[in-house]
């Protein structure tokens, strides 16, 4: 007796189909649709703050303005300096609506974060994407700290709620001004959402660059101040300049 309708057509064997780079369109064996070589070509950060991971001569050293000022957030974690390629990989993926190279870079970011997990980084119980205003999102159509956030949750089996923070001012585009300007900028810019509890939770703010940190500064006082235990940043890129928080 055969339990299994007879089949004679083709069979389509998706374990064999092989998936293409979104770089250079070569085909690769890769779990993500990006090549080895494209994928050694990132701009990779290596030496770095420990806090801010703001790019440094040495390893294992801590920079001259977080020892000044230590940050209310506690580490960033960020893969890759906001060099050629991946600056223009961003720019596409945030103003252009070419989703799948975030999503590539989400996964990248969670196989980074998962290693930095085994070797004992702790887990956050929370992902929290950076907000944006409500009159920004409704000219995007989508906030991209939430898409990764959201991908990252899927990835590292962690959490994610993009409700919880709110930007109550809509403030002036932060590119092009410097640290004292962004943190001007950002004056009581974020709110928690009513009835949202951070209280006792370690918690990861997600964005997708990170230049002068002034934004992830003004949401890890927020969280802290709200009674989070402790507040981490995990981003796609750190900007080579060293500006002033």
């Amino acid at each position: 007796m055969h339990c299994q309708p007879r089949y004679r057509g083709p069979v389509y064997i998706w374990l064999k189909n092989k998936q293409h780079c979104l770089l250079c369109d070569e085909a690769t064996d890769t779990p993500h649709p990006i090549c080895t070589p494209c994928e050694s070509e990132l701009p990779w950060l290596m030496e770095s703050c420990q806090v801010c991971a703001l790019p440094l001569p040495m390893a294992g050293l801590t920079c001259g303005q977080c020892l000044k000022q230590p940050p209310a957030f506690e580490q960033v974690i960020v893969p890759w300096t906001y060099r050629f390629p991946l600056d223009s990989l961003i720019t596409r993926f945030k103003h252009q609506s070419q989703w799948p190279l975030g999503r590539l870079l989400g996964e990248l970011l969670a196989q980074a974060l998962r290693e930095r997990f085994d070797n004992g980084l702790p887990r956050p119980d929370l992902l929290l994407p950076v907000p944006m205003a409500a009159r920004r999102l409704r000219q995007r159509g989508y906030n991209q700290a939430a898409m990764l956030a959201n991908w990252l949750a899927e990835q590292l089996e962690i959490r994610a709620d993009e409700h919880c923070l709110r930007r109550i001012q809509d403030t002036l585009a932060q590119q092009g001004l410097d640290a004292r300007a962004r943190r001007r900028n950002l004056l009581q810019a974020f709110a928690l959402a009513p009835g949202a509890k951070v209280e006792g939770l370690h918690l990861a703010v997600v964005d997708d660059v990170l230049t002068t940190g002034a934004t992830a500064e003004s949401l890890a006082r927020l969280l802290i101040k709200a009674g989070a235990r402790r507040v981490d940043v995990y981003c796609l890129a750190r900007t080579p300049s060293p500006q002033s928080r």
